[in-house]
């Protein structure tokens, strides 16, 4: 478990016992962003996805990944960023090149509250299954958040109607433009005529339950877990 430290709401004052939480390394070691006992917490008004992940090197292996920034909720209402210490590269620094791939270890989910909640479990797994450089998508598509990574394209699709042919298909032509594959995740699930479209197009699809965990629901996904990217 990381080490916690007192943050106080610059709003209504009141003093919480905070502790960034630990997601586990490739290499199996958890990891926490290291916390600034020195800086001020700043109130959260929106999200932006240069900010809300940093980078931070896992003090086993060496390996750089993003990982959420720390946040904390106060009873108050106010939404608190938790400052980070140390300089924070970028993923792609030449210094902070991957190592050799190493077996996966089990996948350590994120519990679902919000919207935000399924785009931090989805770059997670994606991470987990050996996609790098996870970034906002450039190109925007009809419903939910685009997630892009080497090699891969991901739709997060966090509404509560299932996902339908054509945003399966609007996902699959962009990737094609891209010449990237692509992956769909839902927390709602698809409409039949959905997964059968998917199958044709060869897109993964994964549902999303409330625990954050992803499950494959044809081929195409289950072959992506069993092989996990660039193989």
């Amino acid at each position: 478990m990381s080490e916690s430290m007192p943050v106080r709401c610059p709003d209504c004052g009141r003093e919480h016992q905070y502790a960034a939480p630990a997601y586990p390394c490739a290499c199996g070691t958890p990891v926490a962003p290291p916390l600034n006992r020195r800086a001020a917490p700043a109130t959260l008004t929106h999200h932006t996805w240069d900010e809300d992940w940093v980078t931070v090197r896992c003090g086993s292996c060496g390996r750089r990944d993003q990982w959420p920034h720390p946040e904390l909720g106060c009873a108050c209402g106010t939404v608190l960023r938790v400052p980070v210490a140390g300089a924070l590269r970028p993923l792609g620094d030449p210094n902070g090149a991957d190592p050799a791939a190493r077996p996966r270890t089990a996948f350590q989910p994120v519990t679902i509250r919000a919207a935000r909640d399924a785009v931090t479990a989805v770059a997670l797994y994606l991470r987990w299954l050996g996609y790098r450089d996870i970034r906002r998508a450039d190109q925007r598509q009809p419903s939910g958040v685009g997630l892009a990574a080497r090699g891969v394209l991901a739709q997060v699709d966090p509404s509560v109607r299932p996902a339908s042919p054509r945003d399966v298909e609007c996902l699959w032509l962009t990737a094609m433009t891209e010449s990237t594959d692509c992956v769909y995740f839902s927390l709602a699930g698809y409409a039949p005529d959905a997964r059968d479209r998917a199958d044709g197009l060869g897109v993964c699809l994964f549902v999303l339950d409330l625990t954050g965990t992803p499950q494959p629901v044809n081929g195409a996904a289950t072959q992506l877990v069993a092989t996990g990217a660039g193989t």
